[in-house]
C-alpha cells in the first residue's frame, strides 16, 4: 500500500504544473534554515491555492500564518494586478527570510507582511477580505474564526476562506489528552464551521487537511 501511495504522489507531481524556480529555492532554504520545515505549504498545496485565487478573483486576501512565505507567494501569483495580500506572522525571526523572497518575486509588490498577533493586527487593518487562508497557531483557530465572522460584535472580515492542518495528523479522530490544546482547538474549529448556518464547507484530505469555507 505504501508503494502505491508513493507512486500516486509522484504521479500527481509529474502531472501538475511545475514548481516555479523561486518557490523551489524557498522550499530548499526553509529546509536548510528553519525549524520544522514541514510546515511549508509545498508544491501541490501552493498550486491549489494559486488556482483558487485565479478562479475566485479576490481583490483582497488575508493570510494568518506566513511562515517563510511559500503560500503567500503562491496566492500572490494568482492575484490580479491591483489586488493585495496581507499576511501576518507572529514569529519575528521569520520576517527577514520571507521578505527577502517577496522582494525577489515579480508578485512581491502585492504582498504586505505584518509581524505580530493576527487577533490584534487583522481588525486594525480596517478592511474586509474576499479570501482568507488560516495557517497560524492552531490553539487560536476558534478565535480566528470568531474574529473573521464578527462574533465579538465587530463587522465580519471575510467572504470566503480556507484553513490548513484541520486533520492534524489524524489526531482529530483519536482520544485527545487534556493537555493537548492544539488538537482540542482544531476539533473545536471544525465543529464550529460544521454547525454554523452562515457558511458551507468541504474538507479536502490534501496533506494534513484543508477546510474550504464559503460564507453564504
Amino acid at each position: 500500500m505504501r508503494q502505491i501511495m508513493d507512486a500516486l504522489e509522484q504521479y500527481i507531481l509529474d502531472h501538475t504544473s511545475p514548481e516555479e524556480e523561486l518557490l523551489h529555492e524557498l522550499d530548499r532554504a526553509t529546509n536548510l534554515r528553519v525549524v520544522q520545515p514541514r510546515m511549508l505549504s509545498g508544491h501541490i498545496q501552493g498550486r491549489l491555492l494559486e488556482m483558487l485565487v485565479r478562479m475566485l478573483r479576490p481583490r483582497r486576501i488575508l493570510e494568518i500564518g506566513t511562515f517563510t512565505g511559500y503560500s503567500a507567494l503562491s496566492m500572490a501569483a494568482g492575484l490580479e494586478e491591483g489586488g493585495e495580500l496581507h499576511t501576518i506572522e507572529v514569529e519575528d525571526e521569520l520576517e527577514e527570510l520571507a521578505q527577502s523572497f517577496f522582494d525577489r518575486s515579480p508578485h512581491g509588490a502585492k504582498i504586505r507582511l505584518h509581524i505580530g498577533s493576527a487577533l490584534d493586527i487583522a481588525p486594525a487593518l480596517g478592511m474586509e477580505f474576499d479570501l482568507v487562508f488560516i495557517d497560524g497557531d492552531k490553539r487560536e483557530y476558534p478565535d480566528y474564526y470568531r474574529m473573521l465572522m464578527g462574533d465579538g460584535g465587530t463587522e465580519p472580515l471575510v467572504h470566503s476562506g480556507s484553513a490548513d492542518n484541520i486533520l492534524w495528523s489524524g489526531k482529530v479522530v483519536q482520544p485527545i489528552a487534556r493537555s493537548d490544546r492544539h488538537t482540542q482547538a482544531v476539533v473545536e474549529f471544525n465543529r464550529m464551521v460544521a454547525e454554523d448556518p452562515r457558511v458551507e464547507n468541504v474538507i479536502i484530505p490534501l496533506r494534513d487537511g484543508l477546510n474550504l469555507i464559503r460564507v453564504k
